[in-house]
């Protein structure tokens, strides 16, 4: 055997060369990359023509010899070895059979030994083609307790979040994590439990008001991520406690005049003093604010307005004879249960019509959207650590899967699976599950109405007020009776074969509604700088209303209930 130097343009191409099928654009551009930045590593092997020419035949490399030439390259060292009598057809299956890519684990070791010898992490991302990204993360792999990454040497690697996860904990908690997880032979590693037990929660920086007093005081230590975008502050703590120990201390310092420090509910949302109304538009100067800190440890604020305090007390001489101080609330139309039993039925009838009606796809895509903007459905953005909402629609995307696991879907498919994710989002029961005036837009589409039950029915007319059910009677053509519960009983005897709907259990939504709905899309909240609210009262660049207070006008129908 013997070594020498060609032009890369005089060798030949071996008709028996058992790689015929084109090598992918990517690939070529990886060997390309590669012999710019450091040349042909491994000489292509070459022998004699058979017809005693001068020239010499590839036996193996004939992609190197390819992107050599692309690369512009005037000689490259070649191994001649002599001719096979099958003309090098078992060597070349051979060399492209037995081949094998290098493993993560171990392309993570061939790096360090680069990084060592003073290359930097750009430049090996230039040499190998691969992303500066990619090479970060394999140089995770030297904070992982070897016991996995023999694992993953197998091929058995986790996904990036995974290995950030599994990179951040010591060595003592991954051994403790490991040999409660460690797979069986021949099986592959549970990494998505692996990483869970071992992940912890991070208090980024971003999220800080407090300033490097408070931080100092409470001993916050920041740690940076490393392997983060580098336009981004990733600063983090895992002190939980101190975190928000020190946005507490932050926010009590620096509360408003009028200000209060609100703890939050089961939902995140803040407890507001008894009988305090939250105030979603521009506050007036006489609102309270009230500063909580949300999920994320972020600190937050609200406004809120509490009722004015009655004049005139029991001694007032404005009070005049034979009255009250306090004028007695007339009954609303509809209770408060009549209300919470009007939002069983729509959603009840909603969901049914989402389930049996007709629905083009059009409209069916159009609902999709329109439910984004549900008041009881939140997004977040892949940089939390918490996804709301995940396990609710897994079972829906499911659907869109074969049995091995692969994408795969047909159009019925998918409009089931569109069905029943919209009757898992839309509702319009009253507190944290009402979707707001889009679950009514969507059932107004779709016809909902036709699904709507009889409500003459005692425990239903026994919500309405006197006048409200004289006015349904007046207008079933039923004599309004001297007694109230004679007039339901007329009312129950009358559609006992029929249907009654209150009308206002009707979906199609007040205009007025729809408007606010349509402004809220357009507005872009400015920031206020005196204490990071926008116009609207809610933190610049959220929109953070509270399902749990629906809004009542009890003028904006004829039986005095708004919508929901």
């Amino acid at each position: 055997m013997q070594v020498i130097k060609v032009d890369p343009r005089s060798l030949k191409e071996n008709p028996d060369d058992a790689r015929r099928a084109k090598s992918s654009p990517q690939s070529d551009a990886l060997l390309l990359a590669t012999v710019k930045a450091v040349g042909i590593i491994q000489p292509p092997v070459v022998s004699p023509e058979f017809d005693g020419g001068n020239g010499y035949i590839i036996q193996a490399g004939h992609r190197r010899v390819k992107q050599a030439i692309a690369a512009g390259l005037e000689e490259i060292d070649v191994l001649i070895v002599e001719a096979a009598d099958d003309n090098g057809a078992m060597r070349s299956m051979i060399e492209n059979i037995a081949r094998e890519p290098l493993n993560p684990v171990d392309q993570w070791r061939g790096v360090e030994r680069l990084v060592a010898l003073g290359w930097t992490e750009e430049a090996i991302s230039v040499a190998l083609a691969l992303s500066l990204r990619q090479i970060r993360k394999l140089r995770l792999l030297a904070n992982v307790l070897p016991a996995m990454l023999d694992q993953m040497a197998f091929g058995d690697m986790p996904n990036e979040q995974q290995l950030r996860t599994i990179a951040a904990a010591s060595l003592d908690e991954q051994k403790e994590v490991w040999k409660a997880n460690r797979p069986k032979k021949n099986e592959r590693a549970d990494w998505y439990n692996l990483s869970r037990a071992l992940s912890k929660t991070r208090m980024y920086a971003k999220d800080a008001s407090f300033g490097e007093d408070l931080r100092q005081a409470y001993g916050i230590e920041w740690v940076e991520d490393l392997f983060a975008p580098a336009d981004e502050d990733t600063r983090y703590t895992t002190n939980v406690e101190a975190f928000l120990g020190a946005q507490q201390e932050w926010m009590t310092g620096n509360l408003p005049k009028k200000g209060v420090v609100a703890d939050v509910n089961a939902w995140g949302q803040p407890e507001l003093p008894k009988k305090a109304e939250r105030i979603y538009g521009k506050p007036s100067k006489a609102d309270h604010v009230a500063m909580y800190l949300d999920r994320d440890g972020k600190v937050q604020s609200v406004h809120f307005r509490m009722p004015e305090e009655k004049k005139g007390g029991a001694g007032s001489n404005d009070v005049r004879d034979g009255e009250t101080s306090e004028t007695r609330k007339p009954r609303p139309d509809v209770t408060q249960k009549g209300q919470d039993m009007i939002g069983d039925f729509r959603t009840e009838a909603l969901h049914d019509a989402l389930a049996r009606a007709p629905i083009e796809d059009d409209m069916l895509m159009a609902l999709l959207v329109l439910a984004f903007a549900g008041l009881n459905v939140r997004v977040d953005s892949g940089a939390n650590d918490h996804v709301l909402g995940r396990n609710r629609f897994s079972r829906h995307a499911a659907r869109l899967f074969s049995e091995s696991g692969r994408f795969s879907f047909d159009m019925e498919t998918v409009r089931i699976a569109a069905r029943a994710a919209l009757i898992d989002v839309l509702s319009c029961r009253r507190g944290m599950s009402n979707s707001g005036v889009v679950s009514r837009i969507a059932g107004d589409a779709i016809g909902a109405d036709g699904y709507l039950p009889n409500m003459a029915t005692e425990a239903f007319l026994l919500c309405l007020s006197r006048q409200a059910l004289e006015a349904v009677a007046r207008e079933a053509n039923v004599l309004p009776c001297a007694k109230v519960r004679e007039t339901r009983a007329a009312l129950i005897e009358q559609f006992g074969q029929e249907q009654l709907v209150h009308p206002v259990a009707l979906f199609a939504p007040h205009p007025n509604d729809i408007d606010d709905l349509l402004k809220a899309g357009e507005e872009e909240p400015q920031a206020d700088p005196d204490n990071g609210l926008a116009d609207d009262g809610t933190e610049a660049g959220r929109d953070d209303l509270d399902p749990t207070v629906p809004e009542i006008d009890h003028d904006e129908t004829a039986y005095g209930i708004a919508a929901e």
